[in-house]
């Protein structure tokens, strides 16, 4: 079960890493100077920030809370007691109380896994959709930056 988690938590960060990674990089074709160069970029961000609505800072911070937060409480402990309990109870009924509650206790842990994994999977499913947003509006942004930057004699990449 903490393989599981582990691994929705580990797919979760490499997602939010590919979003932040690939951003533009400007190269002077005109020989621009590394003053010059750093007043155009501050310059092309306010204008393509200002034009997109996209802040590139408030999104890589949404989609790191969002690769945090895809780590939960530990599944499957409580459905496996109350999985006892509801076996004892009907182990009782039926005379042996003992084999009920191991009965119940195996249900209420499979029950559990079901769910966890059902779980899991729409965490990743909302989590792809949410990682695809995040991209688009990234990329919203950067063409207006590419095209600010072009515009000032740069070559973005």
């Amino acid at each position: 079960m903490h393989r599981v988690v582990i691994v929705a938590s580990m797919m979760a960060l490499v997602c939010g890493a590919v979003i932040v990674a690939a951003e533009p990089v400007a190269y002077p074709t005109k020989g621009q100077r590394f003053d010059k160069q750093n007043r155009d970029e501050y310059e092309c961000h306010a204008s393509a920030q200002k034009e997109t609505g996209v802040d590139p800072v408030a999104v890589a911070e949404q989609a790191t809370a969002a690769s945090k937060s895809d780590s939960g409480s530990k599944p499957g402990l409580g459905s496996a007691v109350g999985g006892a309990g509801m076996g004892a109870m009907r182990g009782a009924a039926e005379g042996d109380a003992g084999a009920g509650a191991l009965h119940g206790a195996g249900m209420g842990r499979l029950i559990a896994v079901i769910r966890s994994r059902r779980q899991m999977e729409q965490q990743q499913q909302a989590g792809a959709a949410q990682s695809a947003d995040l991209r688009a509006q990234l990329d919203k942004y950067d063409r207006a930056y590419a095209a600010c930057m072009t515009g000032r004699g740069y070559d973005v990449k």
